[in-house]
């Protein structure tokens, strides 16, 4: 098939793949100056007699999300097309593959990064959960890894979840998804294989399938038939990950084994209750005792503990993730000088700090505070006011004045709102000593 110059105003480069049912094509959108990943549908498929309807609930569902789901993690839907001649969705363009070379033992992921990926996964189906969406087709094949190159790139990159052609609509119409129609069995839930009412905790196997097959190289059941997958999923248990991964810690098993439980009481009842237990296994001794960086799912988390941030979304706190800065700093480190020029402000993850100026103290922090924040906010000063020195071994997390100024206005908002809070908070302190006296 010839690669056609232009599908609407889209201008066609070249051919990324191709399925039963569509053609994916390198496109290129004039008017908003960026390239884009143009998804046509095969018009003889939607004419289908027997199954014609199917796929075009299914295109009609993910055109519906065109422009409603906007995070980090997630693939983004930007045009839909939907005509008798021509049928297409626009989307984000991802430059890289998906996690199925990472499926073998032969070419597992490094233990920390595949935990990073799956606790990425757990906080955007989150936010689709929390917008009203059920994905309903996790799997390897739609987790996209970003500016993938080689292995190495591969096993650093970010990752996006995609296609959410099979999503459920928490709107009091939906609909179910037949094993002998869309999605794939070995990922599929006890209750999606039986038809059952479905909600997010299907997701949630079904990411448990797949964190079981990047630990292992294998699914957690092997069936020569959907039948035999079908019977296994409703009533085998699977060995533990570990009995085929020897570096990886005992811990992990329990994560795997609670989000793949086949009863929904049994099974984890919320993302945070998911995610969080991931971040948990990143500080299990026997995965971080190498470890020199910090991963991005403690970001997170560290993050999210601190009351400053309670107002930030989740898509503003990874964009916090991304552009701050985190270290480990010796007792003794002078992080702030008195009189020097002031760039960046800081929080206290944990450890003391002391804050003095011309060798008198003025006081201490404690973790989870912000400083540094006046030399951003005053117009016209942006020099020190005192000195601040690590009393213990700490960590702090840093932001630029540059990054703030260019971070998103929701982002940048809640920052400033915070900034607010501190100081109304200081000034309370300090009439409550005052009137002390």
């Amino acid at each position: 098939m010839a690669i056609p110059e232009r599908i609407g105003k889209y201008e066609i480069r070249s051919k990324l793949g191709e399925g039963a049912t569509s053609i994916v094509y390198l496109g290129y959108d004039p008017f908003a100056e960026r390239d884009v990943a143009v998804k046509a549908i095969f018009p003889e498929v939607l004419r289908d007699r027997e199954r014609g309807k199917l796929y075009r609930n299914l295109l009609m569902t993910e055109a519906s999300l065109a422009g409603k789901l906007v995070h980090p993690h997630i693939v983004q839907i930007f045009d839909a097309v939907l005509a008798e001649d021509q049928s297409y969705i626009v989307m984000e363009y991802v430059k890289g593959g998906t996690l199925e070379p990472f499926c073998t033992p032969s070419t597992l992921l490094p233990v920390d990064r595949l935990v990073e990926i799956v606790f990425k996964c757990t906080r955007a189906l989150d936010y689709a959960f929390r917008a009203g969406i059920t994905h309903r087709d996790i799997k390897p094949a739609n987790i996209l890894l970003v500016n993938a190159g080689d292995s190495d790139e591969r096993a650093s990159g970010d990752i996006k979840i995609s296609d959410f052609g099979a999503a459920m609509m928490n709107n009091g119409e939906q609909t179910r998804t037949q094993v002998s129609g869309v999605g794939s069995p070995a990922y599929m839930s006890p209750q999606q294989v039986r038809d059952l009412s479905l909600n997010h905790q299907t997701d949630i196997y079904s990411l448990g399938v797949v964190m079981y097959q990047l630990l292992t190289g294998r699914l957690p059941f092997q069936s020569t038939s959907n039948y035999g997958m079908i019977y296994q999923i409703c009533n085998s248990d699977p060995p533990p990950p570990s009995t085929f991964r020897t570096d990886m810690p005992i811990s992990l098993d329990a994560v795997v084994a609670r989000a793949m439980q086949k009863e929904l009481e049994a099974r984890y009842q919320t993302w945070e209750e998911f995610s969080h237990e991931l971040a948990q296994s990143f500080r299990n001794k026997q995965l971080s005792a190498h470890r020199q960086a910090f991963p991005d799912s403690e970001k997170f988390e560290a993050l999210r503990a601190l009351g400053f941030f309670n107002e930030f979304s989740d898509v503003d706190l990874w964009e916090v993730v991304r552009f701050s800065r985190w270290d480990e700093v010796a007792a003794g480190t002078v992080i702030m000088r008195d009189g020097e020029r002031g760039d960046f402000f800081a929080f206290l993850l944990d450890g003391e700090l002391t804050v003095s100026k011309s060798g008198h103290a003025l006081g201490r922090l404690a973790a989870g505070e912000c400083f540094g924040e006046m030399a951003i906010i005053r117009r016209g000063v942006h020099t020190r006011g005192a000195d601040v020195v690590a009393q213990t071994a700490t960590r702090v997390v840093t932001i630029s004045s540059q990054a703030l100024q260019h971070a998103s206005d929701a982002c940048r908002m809640h920052f400033y709102q915070g900034f607010l809070d501190v100081i109304a908070g200081r000034l309370a302190d300090a009439n409550a000593r005052l009137a002390s006296l």
